[in-house]
């Protein structure tokens, strides 16, 4: 389904159409109300691209979003949470006397780039898709005729995802504790509810020889080059041995100075990615054990030092994302087609149709867990159960 056609929903209380539908209805009525300044905002994301922990345009233009928001102050804003470029956006209803916890719903919004591609896995998107999704599901809430359940809407802008790990560094400062359920989307080139995000290591190796005229005392010098090229083959050679689903990738970021002096030193960078916490660490002693048979072979010395970060793999939810696909369905999203934000448009006019579409199935679905408590049941259940198979709980992860 292209721009211009989305599937229109009902937009009446007749043929026993629940009040939850119409609050779906409204949420995504409020989302379009915002289109403007949500594209907008995403431009502006997208047209000076930043890179992570420098975000601070980009942080800027989010904060401000929400900060003159209307209502004015309806927003409280916390505009650098935990992290100098992340910041928190929180709205609720007006408390009542004894009543239960708030439902906490988070909203996540990326916005870092990557290096000489600009916004090419659009994070500018992402940032547009959690604060429209978030609009959304408040002005469906302050559409009810008498007080809206208890819930707290939470949006958290998370830095640096595509190097340093920033939402690891939100969790590690207790940025998530108390959030009930997180809603996050991003582009890609097929609609689905969950697509596999695998755990990923990466690290740096770091080989010192010794330094010599390459032309005059060859024999004098330990090459690291050599070892940094020896090290890329090897991992080459074990590429055969790998499952199908390990990745590994790397590059040479320095090889030398000139080519008639026997280089010193050499250094390389490689990421490591495997489908769960329990394979990485298997395809890691792997790797480093080719790096260090390429400083055994050439006699340099090898430094291995991992990321601050490790990254964990997704663990799908089937409640969350069957919820999530009963609505997208109603909007017209075909799941697993070709028709989705592409990562190469993320700056395009284009891609405004099918990312507010993704923020209203985003909405509409929080909304079914604010008023469906047998959903949030079953959503609690699944992440558990998916903690106890990947042997997290077992860890105290």
């Amino acid at each position: 389904m292209r721009p211009g056609e989305e599937q229109p929903m009902v937009r009446s209380a007749c043929d026993g159409v629940s009040e939850l539908e119409l609050l779906k209805l409204r949420a995504a009525e409020r989302i379009d109300e915002a289109a403007e300044r949500l594209g907008a905002l995403s431009r502006a994301i997208w047209s000076e691209p930043e890179l992570a922990y420098e975000e601070h345009r980009a942080h800027g233009v989010l904060t401000r979003f929400f900060q003159c928001e209307p209502p004015a102050a309806s927003w409280t804003v916390q505009p650098h949470y935990q992290l100098a470029t992340a910041f928190r956006a929180e709205w609720g209803p007006p408390a009542v006397p004894a009543a239960p916890r708030p439902l906490h719903l988070g909203f996540l919004c990326e916005y870092d780039a990557l290096p000489g591609l600009g916004h090419a896995c659009g994070h500018n998107l992402i940032a547009e898709i959690g604060a429209a999704a978030a609009l959304g599901v408040k002005g469906a809430l302050e559409g009810l005729p008498g007080p809206p359940p208890p819930v707290k809407i939470i949006v958290l802008g998370t830095p640096a995802e595509e190097d340093g790990g920033g939402k690891i560094d939100l969790i590690e400062a207790g940025a998530f504790k108390n959030l009930d359920v997180v809603f996050m989307a991003h582009p890609s080139q097929e609609n689905a509810a969950y697509l596999p995000d695998v755990a990923e290591h990466d690290v740096t190796v770091k080989y010192y020889g010794k330094a010599s005229h390459a032309a005059a005392y060859p024999w004098e010098g330990v090459n690291a080059l050599d070892a940094a090229v020896l090290a890329y083959n090897n991992l080459s050679v074990l590429r055969q041995q790998m499952k199908p689903t390990w990745r590994v990738h790397g590059i040479i970021k320095n090889g030398g100075v000139k080519p008639n002096i026997i280089p010193s030193y050499s250094e390389l960078i490689y990421y490591f990615r495997a489908p769960s916490m329990r394979e990485l660490p298997v395809l890691t002693k792997k790797a480093e054990d080719c790096f260090r048979a390429a400083a055994l072979a050439t006699g340099c010395t090898v430094e291995i030092k991992g990321g601050a970060h490790d990254y964990y793999n997704v663990l799908p939810n089937k409640s969350l994302w069957k919820a999530y696909v009963e609505n997208g369905e109603k909007l017209g999203i075909e799941f697993i087609s070709e028709d989705a934000v592409l990562n190469g448009s993320s700056g395009s006019q284009e891609a405004q149709f099918y990312t507010l579409r993704t923020a209203k199935a985003l909405a509409m679905t929080a909304l079914d867990v604010i008023f469906k408590p047998e959903l949030l049941e079953r959503i609690r259940e699944d992440f558990k159960l998916k903690l106890q198979e990947e042997e997290f709980l077992n860890k105290g992860k």
